[in-house]
């Protein structure tokens, strides 16, 4: 009996809705404990400092030396690691760069590459949480998120003129929102009270539960309570779980609607007319560069860009905020080859003629609703000389689909009538739902075709091999089960498919939806070897063939238990008694070596 491993990719989930904080409201159900671990049998398992670094690496203090210039002057807690091109790396990203004007308290978010050598000692931990997290919320492997509250304040009594300093906290997380939130209760009290600050707020973080997708979380920092609720896997895309505040809230000083979601029409609002080319670029993995006159701007359009594919995961490489020190800068810069699918965000005006053979280039900035009319036309990348052109899109793409006139008149028909922002962003996270969700139905619809028929099942063979995904066949689905069938929009639907067949997001979505369809044959073939009678079958086989199949059944438990496998309730019990039943059946000398645990 052959036992299949599947392959390491994540699940793809949907991205909940956009919802106003007035909006709390949740179900009871929601209070109750999610599968897995129960805190009071994991509670004795965890050492100081394991709840804190479930949450964060660490917390830096960047501050600016006129002899040394950027400089880590604080990392905590002090036992954490960074390499010295880690702390390199967040020294130049902490601050934003000169020409940015940036003048008191600015908040914004970087990501950078983890040395390779890094391992968590949590990952046990982690992977029970990381399952049920959506895509678009799993720990990110390869990089680190650093989240920014920088103070730049006139100082005549320092050389420099000014005071300037950054708390970054460092995290394998990608909760902006919540970090966001975070940064503004502990960084103001930081910059009065010094490290003693910190060491208090380290403290709290350290008491947190861990963070588990599906539960109601109240976090206390520093006197104040935050309430929030981290999104599932099971949750229906387009909507959001909300938080519920009940009588013995008093305490809750902030609850938050999101932990991760930006504005998507703040953002996109300088170039919203082109926003159905925006959402194919990021779709096929595009190289692109968001040039912004501020680090804010610039994180918070790149995150934006990143989660308008929701619930698909943005599978490429994307910095929030990139800057000429960069340790990737050459790389991503040289122009002996392609530019790589990669989403940049930068203030720099280097830029500009840096990445001037970029094929795709946005230019964000304030736009007043007089000017919106001047920015319809996708400009030609010639006509980008500085960081100082005026807002729009400059590339030579041709889209595929046909333009969308109905959701620019809903958007242009709202900023006219002063409709809020948030019922704008929910429009728009709405719109990009239902594209995506058109675009990627037929291609579920055909991947679920490739999977072998129940009956095919037999117990004591091999689980049977998923069919192979052939392009002309999916191709051939699209002319009676293609996008047509949910979205009204027309154009060269087949073109873009065959482009997406050939990005990363499409590699890492084929392989997520045959790990998960690997793992349904396995628990199918589980299943039906719980239903055999396995002393039955012994009987046709001799003493060394039992003990073979005992070890086969017992590697194949052990796999089931360490993936998870979806398996109906009580198919591992009733295997293991199985395998015990079969076990006393031996000789004792074969029932003391075959009941020995086996190692995982």
């Amino acid at each position: 009996m052959d036992l299949q491993r599947s392959e390491d990719t994540e699940e793809q989930i949907e991205q909940p809705e956009h919802i106003q904080e007035q909006d709390i409201r949740i179900s009871p159900a929601e209070e109750m404990p999610v599968d897995g671990p129960r805190e009071e049998e994991s509670e004795q398992l965890f050492l100081p400092w394991d709840r804190f670094s479930a949450w964060l690496h660490c917390i830096c203090v960047v501050g600016f030396d006129l002899e040394l210039g950027q400089a880590v002057e604080v990392i905590y807690p002090h036992h954490a690691k960074l390499t010295e091109k880690e702390k390199t790396s967040i020294c130049y990203l902490s601050f934003p760069d000169s020409n940015s004007g940036c003048l008191g308290d600015t908040q914004f978010c970087f990501r950078f590459r983890q040395a390779a050598s890094r391992r968590s000692s949590l990952g046990c931990f982690w992977d029970h949480f990381d399952r049920d997290a959506p895509v678009c919320l799993k720990k990110d492997l390869g990089h680190f998120y650093g989240y920014v509250y920088f103070r730049q304040v006139r100082d005549k009594s320092l050389k420099r003129g000014y005071f300037q300093k950054s708390l970054v906290l460092i995290s394998k997380l990608p909760y902006v929102t919540f970090f966001h939130s975070l940064l503004k209760l502990i960084a103001p009290e930081y910059f009065e009270k010094q490290e003693p600050c910190l060491e208090a707020a380290c403290n709290d973080i350290d008491r947190w539960p861990m963070p588990c997708p599906g539960k109601i979380l109240t976090l206390p920092i520093m006197g104040v309570v935050m309430k929030l609720r981290i999104p599932t896997c099971s949750d229906k895309p387009g909507t959001s779980q909300l938080v519920q505040t009940t009588m013995s809230d008093s305490l809750v000083s902030i609850v938050l609607p999101t932990i991760h979601e930006v504005d998507l029409f703040r953002c996109f609002y300088p170039v919203f007319f082109h926003i159905q080319m925006l959402w194919e670029l990021v779709l096929l993995g595009e190289a692109i560069v968001v040039m912004a006159p501020s680090p804010a701007e610039s994180s918070d359009t790149v995150l934006a860009l990143v989660s308008c594919i929701a619930p698909l995961r943005y599978c490429s490489d994307f910095r929030p905020y990139f800057t000429i020190h960069d340790s990737e800068f050459k790389e991503y810069t040289t122009r002996t080859q392609a530019p790589p699918s990669v989403i940049l965000g930068v203030t720099n005006p280097f830029f500009a003629k840096t990445l001037q053979h970029w094929p795709h280039i946005i230019r964000i900035g304030d736009m007043k609703q007089t000017e919106m009319a001047k920015q319809m036309k996708v400009k030609k990348l010639k006509n980008l000389k500085t960081l100082d052109s005026k807002p729009g899109v400059y590339s030579a793409y041709k889209t595929f689909l046909n333009k969308d006139e109905d959701i620019i008149k809903q958007l242009q028909k709202g900023v006219q009538q002063k409709r809020p922002s948030a019922a704008q962003n929910a429009i728009l996270r709405r719109y990009f739902l239902e594209l995506t969700q058109s675009f990627i139905i037929p291609l579920e619809r055909y991947v679920a075709s490739l999977m072998p028929l129940q009956k095919s099942i037999c117990p004591w063979k091999s689980p049977p091999q998923l069919k192979h995904f052939v392009q002309e066949e999916f191709m051939k689905t699209l002319e009676k089960a293609g996008p047509q069938l949910t979205s009204r929009l027309k154009g060269d639907w087949i073109g873009l498919y065959r482009q997406f067949l050939k990005s990363p997001n499409f590699d890492s979505w084929f392989r997520s939806r045959r790990k998960e369809m690997m793992q349904k044959l396995e628990a199918l073939h589980l299943e039906a070897l719980c239903d055999e009678d396995l002393q039955l079958r012994i009987q046709k086989h001799t003493e060394v063939e039992t003990v073979d199949l005992v070890l086969k059944l017992k590697d194949k438990l052990m796999q089931a238990q360490r993936e998870q496998l979806p398996v109906r309730a009580g198919t591992m019990t009733k295997l293991q008694a199985h395998i015990e039943s079969v076990i006393l059946s031996l000789p004792d000398d074969l029932q003391g070596i075959l009941q020995k645990p086996a190692t995982p």
